[in-house]
């Protein structure tokens, strides 16, 4: 019976973060560049079950195995590529991903995605391009984060008047080139670390950070002034899997009370003995 607890109480706490997963994606359904997560459920490993002083020699007394609940083990990024909206707004940037060929360690492609400079200084990425120019010229995100050219260096594009080409050069409002916007690529997305205000760190091995796609034709994208990326947030198939993990906790929750009532009138009636 003790088990019995166990087994649907991690079916709650599986359902309680699915469901918090959930309502993340919903929460970023309008945030621009926005990667859906899908969460990936595993059981825990089962216990084989063995009648003791068993005179059978043939089976050694081996009944079977059960299962001994469930967890969810890792949060999934959906890095599928988003509509495209026009605004109109010469700050936002498109990051148009192009055909990426699968990684051979993962056997799926890798994600695209603008160098930040956040404010300790360390480098984190975002698909977000709803950029602002502060009041020194710099471009940076919409929380005020420094976007990164490919000498490393936040772009100085002086005013909002700047020209983006496709390959991500910048021109200024007065003519003068400013420089290259930096875009990086992303092997393993599973190695980006979700840090708040949609920008993703860094979680690999390579000290260096992410390498650039700039020049490089294995990593096909282009960039487009005036549009923004959308979420790719299914909101239907969301609500639909919400619904479903709203169930499955209620179901456990049932569960455990049923175990609950049992276990409450057990330890009565043992106590009524004599």
């Amino acid at each position: 019976m003790i088990r019995g607890f166990y087994q649907a109480a991690s079916g709650m706490i599986a359902g309680q973060r699915q469901t918090e997963m959930l309502g993340d994606n919903l929460a970023n359904m309008h945030t621009p560049g926005h990667k859906s997560d899908h969460g990936a459920t595993r059981t825990f490993p089962n216990m084989l079950i063995q009648a003791m002083d068993n005179g059978d020699a043939g089976t050694n007394g081996i009944i079977g195995d059960i299962p001994t609940g469930v967890y969810m083990q890792e949060r999934i990024p959906d890095v599928r590529q988003g509509d495209l909206r026009e605004t109109g707004v010469e700050t936002d940037v498109a990051l148009l991903q192009g055909a990426l060929e699968p990684e051979a360690d993962t056997g799926e492609p890798g994600m695209l995605l603008f160098a930040v400079q956040d404010e300790d200084g360390d480098v984190q990425y975002t698909r977000n391009g709803n950029f602002a120019v502060d009041g020194q010229g710099l471009l940076t995100t919409g929380e005020g984060h420094y976007i990164l050219g490919t000498d490393g260096e936040p772009l100085e594009v002086e005013n909002e008047g700047f020209v983006l080409e496709s390959d991500g050069e910048i021109t200024a409002d007065s003519g003068e080139y400013v420089g290259q916007l930096e875009v990086a690529y992303a092997p393993d997305p599973l190695q980006l670390a979700k840090t708040g205000a949609g920008l993703l760190q860094y979680e690999g091995e390579d000290l260096e950070g992410l390498p650039s796609a700039v020049g490089d034709d294995a990593y096909p994208y282009e960039l487009q002034q005036q549009f923004l990326e959308r979420s790719n947030v299914d909101v239907g198939q969301t609500m639909t899997d919400m619904t479903k993990a709203y169930r499955q906790f209620e179901a456990n929750q049932t569960v455990l009370q049923a175990y609950d009532q049992n276990m409450q009138r057990t330890v009565n009636d043992i106590g009524s003995i004599g």
